[in-house]
């Protein structure tokens, strides 16, 4: 035998060579294992946080949604104040109620309301949003508002008011209508027509804006007192 000739490892010998490179690269790994997995436990976590609805943000999607929480049908509703007197009452075929908005959707709407002053208004028309009081109310399709002749708390007669258009907003409380739709206004014999329409009964004064076009019916005399004697 000659001893300068090279010793070949056998397949076996390589085989378990192999396996003790695997094996000593495994224990080096594992020692860093459970670093590595709490690290992706708190990957883990972070992400469920970030992506987990809490319990504000459903309360606020249901909070957006306007969707009605009770109906009424062929029905009346009055509101009076801390005396005990009346001061509005809704009538209508159907009503929604919106909680998001606090409104009522009426339909074939009705509303009578009495001012401050003692002046009785109604409003009527095909569609009505209302604020829950009836103060405020939007008509549209057909829509009146007549503000009924008579005499004030103060003692002031005031002339019957008749507005009439396809849409009104009425504040009633506050004695005004407006409309960015064409309106008739009929005050006693007086009618006024307009494109657009403000009415401030407060102040006296009514804004129309577009083609505005007025009758006025002159005023009869008051006869004169005989003279005393």
């Amino acid at each position: 035998m000659n001893p300068s000739a090279a010793v070949h490892p056998t397949p076996r010998q390589r085989a378990r060579a192999g396996w003790r490179k695997v094996l000593a690269l495994w224990d080096g790994v594992a020692i860093y294992l459970p670093l590595l997995m709490m690290g992706i436990l708190a990957l883990g976590t972070y992400w469920l946080v970030r992506n987990t609805p809490g319990p504000g943000a459903t309360e606020s999607a249901r909070e957006v949604r306007h969707d009605p929480d009770y109906f009424m049908r062929r029905f009346s509703v009055k509101n009076f104040d801390a005396a005990g007197k009346l001061k509005s009452e809704i009538l209508g075929v159907e009503a929604r109620h919106y909680p998001d908005t606090d409104t009522l959707e009426i339909d074939q709407a009705r509303i009578r309301s009495i001012s401050p002053k003692g002046l009785l208004t109604v409003a009527t028309g095909n569609r009505a949003i209302s604020n829950s009081d009836g103060s405020e109310v939007q008509l549209t399709g057909n829509a009146i508002v007549v503000r009924e002749a008579g005499v004030d708390n103060t003692g002031k007669p005031n002339e019957r008011l008749e507005f009439r258009g396809e849409f009104l907003h009425a504040f009633l409380n506050e004695e005004r209508v407006r409309s960015h739709k064409p309106v008739i206004l009929t005050r006693g014999n007086d009618q006024f027509t307009g494109d657009t329409f403000a009415y401030d009964n407060l102040d006296g004064v009514a804004e129309l804006k577009g083609r505005v076009r007025g009758v006025m019916m002159p005023r009869q005399a008051t006869p004169a007192r005989p003279a005393a004697r």
